[in-house]
């Protein structure tokens, strides 16, 4: 085992969940790296922990099921774009983030095109990668209760049907948990 210092472990664990998010091929953890890179730290050990964790998840990806809880989570955004919902993953990294993600999809298309979203950002998917379950954001377009109460029906629906187990409390001022779920997500899908 390597000694690391506490930023190289913290970038250690940066890296980890880069390549395990399965969000991000070899260079684009690369340049994520060389984004937060600075101190004390060892960065051609970093650099090689790179190719270690993709050569790791290639091989641990073998044992996975053919269609994995993260597959299941792609159809469920499917089904909420195609239900005229604004569904993103990982986007962002903040919830400020996120909803500046929905305003620019938002703008670019006709009034009435979408009637909600849902998003969660880089937080929500370092949690959902530690296994941690996953949290969703929502809101409807004309900003009203009833509407948000409509979009978080539609989004637990979808959730359900392709066999997640949703908690939610009714408030819309809450955000939607998927508890359970197993982050298995190919890079190459």
């Amino acid at each position: 085992m390597i000694e690391m210092n506490e930023e190289e472990q913290y970038l250690a664990d940066q890296i980890s969940t880069w390549v395990w998010s399965g969000f991000y091929d070899r260079a684009e953890v690369h340049t994520s790296l060389d984004d937060v890179l600075e101190g004390n730290v060892d960065e051609s050990m970093l650099r090689a922990l790179i190719e270690e964790e993709f050569q790791r998840k290639t091989a641990e990806e073998k044992s996975w099921p053919q269609f994995t809880d993260c597959d299941r989570l792609d159809d469920v955004f499917g089904d909420l774009n195609g239900a005229m919902i604004i569904a993103l993953q990982n986007a962002g990294y903040t919830t400020s983030d996120g909803h500046d993600d929905v305003g620019e999809i938002h703008a670019k298309q006709p009034h009435g095109t979408y009637k909600g979203y849902c998003f969660y950002h880089g937080q929500d998917l370092e949690r959902a990668v530690a296994g941690e379950g996953l949290w969703l954001a929502f809101g409807d377009m004309k900003d009203t209760e009833a509407g948000k109460t409509a979009i978080a029906a539609t989004i637990i629906e979808a959730l359900e049907r392709h066999g997640f187990s949703v908690e939610w409390n009714g408030n819309v001022q809450t955000r939607i948990r998927v508890p359970k779920i197993h982050w298995q997500r190919r890079v190459d899908r």
